[in-house]
């Protein structure tokens, strides 16, 4: 039976990503995204705690991040700020996003990794806003000093991110591509911080992904050596 030309295309995009995950579902089931489990539902406590009259004070505690903030209580509060979801957009597309994006990350990378991933691209958003506040408005990719006081938080650059590392491991380019495409024209459509952060999530991301492909590379080239009897290169 032939394929036709999107099936084709669906199988060279995704297929080897299709397979990583329904291995790990298979033998592990719910036990393979216990991590995105307790994600999504720490979102949603979070969500409901800071629509609590004495919650909000508390979330914003622990979890608000602003790029007027020090920077020791920025980074103290930037691991909880990706579970803590804006206040001014549906929680629904949030839950939705932790548990696409980091359900296939848990199952095809780890979940040590996709802690790291999404850590990084976090970290890199928060660290943009406070360089571009400073560099201003008048510098390239500087930002207006009214978005210091602007609270940052939710998954967003997180799931950009590992999406990114996702397409980078099962070399699936087209979407790699669109990603970086989606996040192009928002930030042309709607010239926001959320938007110009994602770019930065993404900018930071393809650096490990540069770092990741180098030491599989070498990983490789190791392992070729030993079969054949030479001696690994060194660098």
């Amino acid at each position: 039976m032939s394929r036709t030309p999107l099936s084709a295309f669906a199988r060279r995009e995704w297929g080897a990503l299709h397979t990583a995950v329904r291995a790990e579902l298979t033998v592990k089931r719910w036990r393979a995204v216990s991590l995105t489990l307790v994600s999504v539902a720490l979102t949603a406590f979070f969500y409901v705690l800071q629509h609590r009259p004495r919650g909000l004070r508390l979330v914003h505690d622990i979890g608000f991040v602003r790029a007027e903030d020090p920077l020791w209580l920025a980074l103290l509060r930037t691991p909880l700020s990706l579970f803590v979801p804006a206040l001014d957009l549906p929680v629904w597309g949030a839950l939705a996003q932790i548990l696409l994006v980091f359900g296939i990350a848990e199952l095809t990378l780890g979940r040590r990794r996709t802690l790291v991933i999404a850590y990084v691209s976090t970290l890199a958003g928060t660290t943009y806003a406070r360089i571009g506040v400073a560099v201003g408005p008048d510098g390239a990719f500087g930002l207006p000093a009214s978005d210091a006081r602007i609270v940052d938080t939710g998954p967003s650059a997180a799931v950009v991110g590992l999406a990114v590392f996702i397409c980078h491991r099962y070399r699936a380019w087209v979407t790699a591509g669109l990603v970086l495409l989606a996040m192009i024209v928002e930030v042309i459509v709607e010239p926001n911080l959320a938007g110009k952060e994602h770019l930065a999530a993404i900018g930071a991301v393809l650096v490990v992904c540069g770092a990741d492909a180098l030491l599989r590379r070498r990983g490789q080239s190791s392992r070729d050596g030993g079969r054949s009897g030479a001696p690994p290169i060194r660098s």
